[in-house]
C-alpha cells in the first residue's frame, strides 16, 4: 500500500506541478490557466506545415504497416466469427438506447431541445453496455457481469484520470469545448460524469478485441524489446518526461505530444523502479497481445468519440500545431495517432484497478 501511495503522489505532483512551475518561471500569467470553465483561447498555434505533416505521416504509416504485416501473416487466424455465446438481451437494450441517444444528439427537434446538450452520457453508457455484451458474446464473460464492483470503480477513477488530461491541455490548448454555456458548478458535474465513461468504454472494447483468436496467435509471440539496464532506462525516461512537462506550457507547439506520452512513461518508469510488472512487461518477452488490444480498443472508441461529436450540439474542436488539416470529423487525421498511446495509458490504469481483484487479462 505504501508503494502505491508513493507512486500516486509522484505521478500527481509531476503532472500538476511541473507544467505550472514551468510557466511561472517563464513569466507567463498563471491566472489564465485556471479559468473555469475554460473559455479563453490564449495560445496561437503554429500554422500547418506540409513537411512536418508528411514526415509524421510516413512514420505513422510505417508503424501501422509493420503491425498490419504481422496480422496478415496470421491471416488463417483472422476469424470474424462473433463468438460462441448468445448476444445477451441487455446488449440489445444498450444498442437500442444508444441509437435513440444518437438520434437525439444529431437532430434538432424542438421537443428534445432541453436534453440535446447532454447526450454524451447516455450515448456512452449505452456504448459501454453494448461493448460488454460483445465481450460476453465472444468470451462468455465481461467485467460488468463478473466483477461489478471493479466495473463501477472504473467510473470515478476514469473521471479523475481524464481531469488530469484536461489540466494538461490548459498548457497546450489542443482542444476546446463549444455549443453550450454552463456555470462552474454545472460544468464540473457534467464534465465529471462525462469523463467517467472513458475507462469503462475502452475496457469493454478491449475485452472484446482481446478475445479474438488472431490477437493471441499474431502477437502472443512477437518481437522482444528488452532494455539491458531497465532501471537506468526508467530514470532516463522520468527525467525526460519531467523536463518535457516542465517546458510544456513554454513551448506548447513543440511539446504538445508529451501530454499523451509523459503520463505513460512516468507510470511505466515508476513501476520499473519498484521492480513491478507493468503494461509493457510482456513486450520484453515478445508478448504484445495486451499492447495491441489496448491500442486498437482506444482507436475504436476514438472513432466513435469523434464521429458522435461531429454533429452534436455540445462538442469539442481541435487546434493542433503543424498538422491541423485533413480532418476526419473534427480531428486532424494524424491526431488519431494519439489514441495509440492513450489506449496504453487506459490499460495501465485499469491494470492498477485490476489488482483489487478484477479479471483483466494481463498475460
Amino acid at each position: 500500500m505504501k508503494t502505491i501511495l508513493i507512486k500516486l503522489v509522484v505521478l500527481a505532483v509531476m503532472l500538476t506541478g511541473l507544467p505550472l512551475s514551468g510557466i511561472i518561471l517563464a513569466g507567463l500569467p498563471s491566472k489564465r490557466y485556471f479559468e473555469f470553465p475554460p473559455k479563453t483561447i490564449y495560445i496561437t498555434h503554429a500554422p500547418f506545415s506540409f513537411p512536418v505533416f508528411i514526415t509524421c505521416l510516413i512514420l505513422l504509416v510505417a508503424l501501422v504497416l509493420f503491425f498490419a504485416g504481422r496480422a496478415v501473416t496470421c491471416r488463417r487466424s483472422l476469424s470474424l466469427k462473433p463468438g460462441n455465446f448468445k448476444f445477451p438481451w441487455w446488449g440489445w437494450t444498450g444498442t437500442a438506447a444508444g441509437i435513440f441517444a444518437w438520434i437525439i444528439a444529431w437532430t434538432r427537434f424542438p421537443f428534445f431541445e432541453g436534453i440535446q446538450p447532454y447526450t454524451f452520457i447516455p450515448l456512452w453508457l449505452s456504448f459501454i453496455i453494448a461493448a460488454n455484451a460483445l465481450a460476453y458474446r465472444r468470451n462468455g464473460y465481461c467485467l460488468m457481469l463478473d466483477r461489478p464492483g471493479i466495473f463501477l470503480l472504473l467510473f470515478p477513477v476514469s473521471s479523475l484520470f481524464w481531469w488530469f488530461f484536461e489540466y494538461l491541455n490548459r498548457f497546450v490548448q489542443n482542444w476546446f469545448y463549444t455549443g453550450v454555456s454552463l456555470n462552474p458548478g454545472e460544468y464540473f458535474w457534467h464534465a465529471t460524469l462525462s469523463f467517467s465513461t472513458v475507462l469503462p468504454a475502452v475496457h469493454g472494447v478491449y475485452e472484446w478485441i482481446r478475445g479474438m483468436p488472431w490477437i493471441e496467435d499474431c502477437f502472443g509471440n512477437f518481437i522482444r524489446l528488452r532494455p539491458s539496464r531497465p532501471r537506468v532506462t526508467a530514470w532516463i525516461l522520468i527525467i525526460f518526461s519531467g523536463a518535457g512537462l516542465f517546458c510544456l506550457g513554454v513551448w506548447p507547439d513543440y511539446l504538445f505530444a508529451l501530454l499523451w506520452i509523459s503520463p505513460l512513461l512516468i507510470i511505466i518508469s515508476l513501476k520499473t523502479l519498484f521492480r513491478e510488472d507493468h503494461i509493457l512487461t510482456g513486450v520484453t518477452r515478445g508478448y504484445w497481445s495486451v499492447v495491441v488490444s489496448a491500442s486498437l480498443a482506444a482507436l475504436v472508441c476514438g472513432w466513435f468519440w469523434e464521429m458522435w461529436n461531429f454533429f452534436s450540439l455540445a462538442k469539442w474542436k481541435y487546434s493542433i500545431p503543424f498538422v491541423q488539416a485533413y480532418q476526419i470529423f473534427e480531428m486532424p487525421v494524424l491526431g488519431y495517432a494519439g489514441y495509440i498511446s492513450f489506449g496504453l495509458e487506459c490499460a495501465a490504469v485499469w491494470e492498477a484497478v485490476g489488482r483489487l481483484g478484477a479479471k483483466i487479462p494481463n498475460d
